[in-house]
């Protein structure tokens, strides 16, 4: 008996949703990104504006000064759906994993130097309240933004921000007591080196405007926290005391550089939109810079003393670059 096999190609009949072919054509396969992220957001039939605030639909473009022809630009150049995000944060908290596990089990944590464990305890464990503010302002973009492209993202940014809080937590048990954590959040309150970075993070919670938030939060504040404290300070901490800090702070450093690119590629577009857009952002973040620079200068002379002032212009000089590079005025 003889059994023949043959393959048989199937044209499909359709390629995908009809309101993805709208967009890239009939004769074209979507990737899952584009079904998860397209025109998914609902823009009819709302019933009824919301009674705290009347003058918007639930969804609603007037909610910003910056305005698009088609708020589905704004395509993450990581192309993160649910899917897709969830892998990846799983990949970088197993390397974060590891390296805790490996500072533990070798005792490196135990036999680090005492006073770069005490700038560390007085630096980072504060900036877990930073971080928590991120990840509220991260789901009010996503609650005030328009279009799944852009909202989609922030609420991933916003998750992470409440990861990168608890890893500050698991970074101050691991050099610290619990009574550090404590102390840390007793600073954040009444320390007066603390106070303005306090006042920028409670002023974020109240802007109207979302995008105007997104460049408080995203650009101006992360885009120089971030080279400041696990750049300049963790660099400085490795020439001191050895590689430890580095290691149980490995995802906020991948987390930056990998976020920094959907950011960089949002600016990018909604500067090249209009020239009202382009003049927004660069008055935004020309105002919330300025304000970043002065709440992180005394943050910066408590992490890096007589080196502060160069490392903060540092951290401003990569973000100014950025800027450019976006095509908004530093």
């Amino acid at each position: 008996m003889q059994i023949d096999l043959r393959t048989v190609s199937i044209t499909p009949l359709r390629q995908t949703f009809d309101h993805i072919a709208a967009r890239i054509g009939s004769d074209k396969a979507a990737s899952r990104y584009i079904e998860a992220t397209m025109d998914v957001q609902a823009t009819a039939n709302l019933h009824y504006r919301p009674t705290w605030d009347p003058e918007h639909e639930i969804f609603d473009t007037g909610r910003t000064k910056i305005t698009m022809r088609d708020w589905y630009a704004l395509k993450d150049p990581r192309q993160f759906y649910y899917g897709t995000y969830t892998q990846s944060r799983a990949r970088m908290q197993e390397s974060a994993e590891a390296d805790f596990e490996f500072v533990e089990n070798r005792g490196l944590a135990a036999s680090y130097d005492d006073s770069a464990r005490r700038t560390v305890l007085d630096v980072y464990l504060p900036l877990r309240h930073v971080a928590w503010g991120a990840n509220m302002n991260g789901a009010a973009m996503c609650a005030y933004g328009y279009g799944t492209a852009i909202t989609q993202p922030c609420l991933y940014q916003g998750m992470d921000q409440l990861g990168i809080a608890q890893y500050l937590t698991r970074l101050g048990m691991a050099l610290g007591q619990p009574g550090d954590l404590q102390a840390a959040k007793h600073a954040w309150l009444e320390a007066p080196v603390w106070q303005e970075l306090r006042r920028y993070v409670e002023d974020t919670f109240v802007l109207k405007d979302w995008f105007e938030l997104y460049v408080a939060q995203n650009v101006a504040l992360d885009g120089l926290l971030y080279p400041l404290i696990y750049g300049e300070l963790e660099r400085a901490l490795t020439a001191k005391a050895g590689p430890v800090v580095a290691m149980l702070t490995r995802f906020q450093n991948e987390w930056f550089e990998d976020s920094s690119k959907w950011i960089d590629a949002t600016l990018r577009i909604v500067a090249a939109e209009n020239e009202q857009n382009k003049a927004q952002l660069a008055e935004w973040a020309a105002h919330w810079k300025a304000r970043a620079l002065k709440a992180l200068e005394p943050v910066a002379q408590l992490a890096l003393g007589p080196s502060a002032s160069a490392g903060l212009d540092r951290a401003a000089s990569q973000l100014d670059a950025r800027l450019t590079k976006a095509g908004i005025a530093a």
